[in-house]
């Protein structure tokens, strides 16, 4: 009888890193490829420059970048041949932000949540519009949960408080569509709503009034990045006898607290906006 083999036990790195010879090269190289081609943004390198800067051979420099474009790592234009960074690259990036924005951010979402007893939300823009990436809630949570859903971005505070701090280019390509009504009070005039976008801006947060659940009132307000750019919102709101109009001043007052506690948190790293993509996502509801 063949004697029994014990499974194999995995072993911890070696502290301070694996040595040299632990590592793989063709892996190694296709990193410094891969630098390189980030480092050459927005145009572009040739293969041969790419080569010659990472010290490897053409026709080994091509094979890696083959394999990397295979992966979307990078990007070939078929004119200059020329690369660039790939879509799975800015798909990580976008992960890897979103997810150091909801670290970084949760502590000041559950101080907001104490300190108003309501429900704090984190969102960010995307894609197809704006997506809740965080929630924490008071002990009683009276609403339907479900966060990471997006949600029409002109019927909702976040939803404003983002549109009133993007370019005005921006704002009509995301109120190109039909404007669908959810409530009695929700805006589904552009008029109207360019009229209150203003008023958003200067005041510092927005309201919503129902607009999207009847039952529901919030405020929001932007984390801005150096350029005054929304990389984030934040957003405090709950039941109407709870949130009462007598109440937004002050939530309105919180959330922009709040999102300037985040901004700088996030600082340096709010210079630059989430890209648009994959998304990590904590919990689950749905908010005003």
């Amino acid at each position: 009888m063949a004697a029994a083999h014990a499974p194999e036990q995995e072993q911890a790195p070696p502290a301070g890193g694996p040595p040299a010879g632990g590592r793989v090269q063709s892996l190694e190289r296709a990193i410094a490829l891969l630098n390189a081609v980030a480092a050459s943004a927005p145009k572009g390198r040739p293969v041969a420059e790419l080569a010659v800067e990472c010290g490897l051979n053409r026709a080994t420099a091509w094979r890696l970048l083959a394999t990397l474009e295979h992966h979307a790592m990078v990007e070939r234009d078929p004119l200059t041949n020329r690369y660039t960074i790939g879509s799975a690259v800015t798909t990580m990036a976008a992960t890897a932000g979103i997810e150091g924005l909801i670290r970084r951010a949760h502590p000041v979402l559950e101080r907001l949540c104490h300190q108003s007893g309501e429900t704090a939300n984190l969102a960010v823009a995307q894609r197809l519009g704006l997506t809740y990436v965080d929630e924490v809630t008071p002990p009683v949570v009276l609403t339907a949960r479900w966060l990471g859903r997006q949600v029409p971005i002109h019927a909702s505070s976040a939803g404003k408080a983002l549109l009133a701090w993007l370019p005005a280019e921006e704002v009509e390509a995301m109120l190109s569509g039909p404007l669908a009504e959810f409530t009695e009070t929700t805006r589904t005039d552009r008029g109207t709503l360019h009229d209150e976008l203003a008023g958003i801006r200067t005041q510092g947060y927005s309201v919503s009034l129902g607009e999207l659940e009847p039952q529901l009132n919030g405020v929001a307000a932007p984390v801005l990045d150096a350029w005054q750019r929304p990389v984030a919102v934040v957003s405090v709101w709950g039941p109407k006898d709870r949130v009462p109009e007598s109440r937004f001043a002050e939530l309105g007052t919180r959330a922009r607290r709040a999102a300037e506690d985040i901004r700088d948190l996030i600082a340096p790293a709010a210079a630059t906006a989430p890209a648009p993509g994959a998304a990590g996502v904590r919990g689950g509801g749905r908010t005003a």
